[in-house]
């Protein structure tokens, strides 16, 4: 009998997940179907299934790699409000699966609680990065410097708010659902919300460390799609049953190799490898600096075990092309699981797509279930093996400063080099 049961199950499902439906009276919902263009569907007529799918995939591909493009070029404000336009979309397919599969309750504030947390949180975020990046405008103008210096107790009670009003919306003989729903929504915010303010911060960073992290996703996407339709025989993983060895293999080698290419290219153009700055005279944002040491052109030699087959003894890279190494190795062997997560929680919900924005690609978070794991990489990266102190920063915090306070900063910072010999020697100098 435990066997029969156990067949008669969807796959993933366990007994949980049957009584938790049965309790809730939850159906599953309707497999989301893609729209593909009428135009595409007449031009493809007379192709199968599988072929008719591969082209409108391919046509799509290359229609929204050149709106990427297009982004790029109009500069790191477009960017981060097409950042903000894909995590609100994001979040709304995803609170939509929740809000469709248990409907029939018509629970009381659910949607209205979830996209007023949405809100709290962006607020929040996006508060601390407009005092990050912004210091100096936040400082001149009053209204934003209150916000500013009562930024976070402001957030907490937004925050507070949403949750009196949940705890109010409770009703009878519904709370576990409502409680479910609740960790739903935060669970959301945390992947969503959380990650897309670590790819602003990236941006913020260099427009280097938001392509090509991104390109490199993008890439190991559509090569492991290449190689895995051309080649693929072996099975990767249960999760995603068209994923295959062949695919996996063939996009991590063509990842690395685009990474580095990518990587020598764009290292060469200040406008990519500078960070985004505010100008205060201009009010506008800049990326005009003098390269550092990541983006110089350096010799390297090569090892000796490929002397012969290369025949050079050294090399002249960008150091950038070497973590470009680490960043593509991730997008390719790491970066796959956000996109097993997604299907294990597609296969959970019996959905085939978070939603059918894109013809023959779903909806927005079926392309970006990669990209915010890669984004979080991408900054804790940054912060090990990068990132150091920003003296403007902290010159702008000491000018906030009482000027007593900055006196005795002053004091102590001479009395430490002197003491390191390094005043001394200017002096002398």
């Amino acid at each position: 009998l435990q066997e029969s049961e156990s067949e008669n199950r969807l796959d993933g499902e366990t007994a949980s997940d049957s009584e938790s439906k049965s309790e809730f009276g939850g159906s599953s919902p309707v497999p989301t179907s893609d729209d593909t263009p009428e135009v595409l569907n007449r031009a493809l007529s007379n192709l199968s299934s599988r072929w008719k799918n591969w082209w409108v995939r391919g046509i799509l591909t290359l229609a929204m790699i050149t709106f990427f493009f297009i982004i790029i070029y109009l500069g790191p404000m477009v960017l981060m409000t097409i950042v903000m336009c894909v995590q609100i979309k994001c979040f709304h397919e995803i609170i939509t699966i929740g809000y469709n599969v248990y409907h029939s309750y018509d629970l009381p504030w659910f949607r209205t609680l979830s996209w007023y947390f949405l809100l709290c949180v962006n607020y929040f975020f996006y508060g601390e990065t407009v005092t990050d990046y912004f210091f100096t405008l936040v400082q001149r103008e009053e209204p934003l410097r209150i916000l500013s210096k009562y930024h976070r107790f402001i957030s907490f009670a937004l925050y507070l708010t949403g949750f009196c009003m949940f705890v109010l919306s409770l009703v009878k003989k519904h709370y576990r659902l409502q409680f479910y729903m609740f960790g739903w929504t935060h669970v959301t915010l945390l992947i969503v919300v959380t990650q897309s303010h670590l790819i602003i911060h990236n941006l913020f960073e260099g427009m280097i460390w938001f392509i090509v992290p991104i390109s490199c996703v993008i890439c190991n996407d559509i090569m492991a799609y290449m190689f895995g339709f051309f080649f693929g025989r072996t099975p990767l993983i249960k999760l995603s049953p068209k994923k295959t060895w062949e695919g996996f293999i063939g996009g991590f080698f063509s990842t690395v190799l685009f990474g580095l290419l990518l990587s020598y290219v764009m290292s060469g153009y200040r406008c990519f490898t500078c960070p985004v700055e505010f100008n205060n005279d201009t009010n506008s944002f800049t990326v005009d600096c003098e390269p550092s040491e990541l983006f110089q052109l350096q010799e390297y030699n090569i090892p000796v075990l490929l002397h012969s087959v290369l025949g050079w003894r050294t090399v002249r890279m960008y150091p950038f092309q070497i973590h470009s190494i680490a960043l593509s190795t991730f997008a390719s062997l790491i970066g796959p699981f956000g996109g097993f997560f997604a299907s294990g929680f597609k296969r959970a919900f019996k959905i085939k797509d978070f939603a059918n924005t894109i013809p023959g690609h779903g909806g927005i978070m079926d392309r970006f279930d990669c990209q915010y794991l890669m984004a979080t990489f991408v900054n804790v990266y940054i912060a090990s093996f990068i990132r150091g102190p920003n003296p403007s920063k902290l010159i702008q915090q000491f000018l906030t400063l009482r000027p007593e306070q900055q006196l005795h900063i002053f004091n102590t910072l001479k009395a430490h080099l002197v003491d390191r010999g390094v005043l001394a020697s200017l002096e002398d100098a």
